[in-house]
């Protein structure tokens, strides 16, 4: 047995706790005029935004925007088929990206007590700085497991030298290639319940690589 080639998967997963949330909060308001609607949803959205000034200037918010504003109108039907008269509506949505869970806790509880006010995303996740070097570290330690496994099986097989020919996303070096996905990312954390004390969760950070090997 003079060559072998030696195709094997490395895998890599690393958990780190969750640095910011990206929240989207709505104000919605509804009634039988159109310029009350508007002027009430305006002065809501406008407290809302107040506080998440105040949370950005304090360090606890990095970004926060409204850049969606919704205006439309119905006639809704009652159980008795009878069409009723014209509802107007109107949404702002917002959101902002906290880097505090509990100021965000404190500033959710605040904004739910509102019945204008519907809490529409909390989404948790890794800074940018963050998950690059977490994705760096994992895909260097999948190819080390590639790189481990494939000299298991050189050994198995009495082949004492092992080079790498290709090295590539799972996937990649397939006939078909499948969708590959390199990096994959997900939150892991127990029901926070009916409160709005938050804790941030973890967040799993996972790669996986093939790779080709020449042993001999």
């Amino acid at each position: 047995m003079s060559e072998v080639v030696i195709t094997v998967r490395g895998e890599s997963n690393a958990r780190v706790r969750a640095e910011e949330a990206a929240v989207r909060v709505t104000v919605i308001t509804d009634g039988p005029a159109r310029g009350p609607v508007v002027e009430r949803a305006q002065e809501r959205a406008s407290t809302v935004q107040d506080g998440l000034v105040a949370h950005l200037r304090s360090g606890e918010v990095s970004e926060w925007s409204s850049a969606r504003v919704s205006v439309w109108s119905d006639r809704p039907w009652n159980n008795e088929g009878t069409q009723l008269p014209l509802v107007h509506h109107a949404a702002v949505e917002l959101s902002a990206t906290f880097t505090d869970a509990g100021a965000l806790s404190w500033w959710l509880g605040d904004v739910a007590e509102s019945d204008d006010v519907q809490v529409t995303a909390v989404e948790w996740r890794l800074s940018s700085e963050t998950r690059a070097r977490v994705e760096r570290d994992v895909a260097a330690d999948a190819v080390h497991v590639a790189v481990e496994r494939a000299a298991a099986y050189a050994d198995a097989l009495g082949l004492a030298s092992v080079t790498a020919v290709e090295i590539a996303d799972a996937g990649l070096l397939a006939a078909r290639p499948e969708n590959p996905t390199v990096f994959a990312a997900r939150a892991m954390s127990a029901d926070s319940g009916p409160s709005f004390s938050l804790q941030p969760p973890e967040i799993v950070v996972s790669s996986t690589v093939e790779g080709r090997f020449r042993a001999e």
